[in-house]
């Protein structure tokens, strides 16, 4: 009688903790809705807008399904403590569903200030780190000391000195001639004390410092299938005590590491691309990083390689993980 009295209260208790299902659809939804629906007739059992507000509403365990609309995310979201976790055999979860989270933000015309010939400067709030992009993909960014290098640059470069973004037009061109755009947005996805959570199919981008920071004692979280790109530090960066498994993934175009991992934490990546094609593979501060069995010793060297890019030319194949 005890062992079926047992065996009954885990069952009862593992329905009972298996999450709901919340649905977010950054076009058709309304925060004032529940998001118990993905269809948007459904008026306020319909889908969310934002994930930041189903992740406020969420419970241990439940599951946030992202439409994919073919329009961004532009908000930057948090998991933190007891209601953004799961349980080990009910995880919470983001299903991005080939989702875009974008963190980019378009530089206004009248927010260039000319500096020399060719050459403009835009201020930033955040004086570190960054991206320009140019026509929604990454700019050539190139190193320049001081600004009495800034004649260096070749039209469409640019540089981040002291502070500001200098860019270099095409002679007797503006910068309103442009689709320029920068990382304005902090992080991605920040997760702070959560454990048992998956982040699947997502791409995050363009943002300031991280796509994705498991910031501190987090624990068992799966990242998969994740493309983290165009970021202005790193495409992920793990630290603290956490312990987070990378699978499937690819990440690149990032400005200072692909993935980065500080402190006493650990990662493990399994069957993923990390291209060191704008910054090392890897950077690591006492971290433990794993991939594919083997230990990360030494961070290697940044190399150049554009013949691999995340965001192609339109005649170039996309992205091998774009399904």
């Amino acid at each position: 009688m005890r062992f079926f009295a047992f065996a009954l209260t885990l069952i009862l208790l593992s329905t009972t903790a298996r999450g709901a299902d919340i649905y977010v659809d950054n076009v058709r939804g309304d925060d004032r809705n529940l998001g118990n629906s993905a269809a948007f007739s459904e008026g306020e059992n319909g889908p969310i807008a934002s994930i930041a507000k189903a992740l406020r509403i969420a419970r241990k365990g439940d599951n946030v399904i992202l439409t994919n609309t073919g329009v961004p995310y532009r908000e930057s979201i948090t998991l933190q403590g007891g209601n953004n976790s799961g349980w080990e055999f009910a995880p919470l979860t983001i299903e991005g569903n080939g989702a875009i989270l974008d963190g980019r933000a378009p530089i206004p015309v009248d927010g260039w200030k000319h500096v020399q010939g060719d050459v403009y400067c835009f201020a930033p709030t955040y004086k570190t780190y960054h991206q320009l992009y140019l026509d929604d993909r990454p700019a050539k960014r190139v190193e320049v000391e001081d600004m009495s290098q800034l004649d260096t640059l070749k039209p469409l470069e640019w540089c981040l000195t002291d502070g500001m973004i200098f860019f270099r037009t095409e002679k007797d061109r503006g910068p309103g001639c442009y689709r320029l755009s920068y990382t304005a947005r902090r992080t991605g996805i920040t997760l702070y004390e959560v454990r048992n959570v998956k982040i699947l199919d997502l791409t995050v981008q363009g943002f300031q410092l991280d796509g994705i920071n498991v910031h501190s004692n987090c624990y068992k979280i799966e990242l998969g299938a994740i493309t983290s790109r165009g970021n202005g530090r790193s495409g992920v960066s793990v630290g603290g005590a956490s312990r987070a498994t990378i699978s499937k993934s690819l990440l690149g175009d990032n400005g200072a590491a692909q993935l980065r991992g500080e402190g006493f934490s650990k990662t493990t990546v399994i069957d993923s691309t990390l291209l060191e094609n704008t910054a090392p593979a890897t950077f690591r501060d006492d971290a433990k990083i794993t991939i594919d069995g083997q230990e990360v010793t030494d961070a290697p060297a940044a190399e150049t390689a554009q013949a691999l890019r995340l965001f192609p030319q339109p005649d170039a194949p996309a992205s091998p993980l774009r399904r």
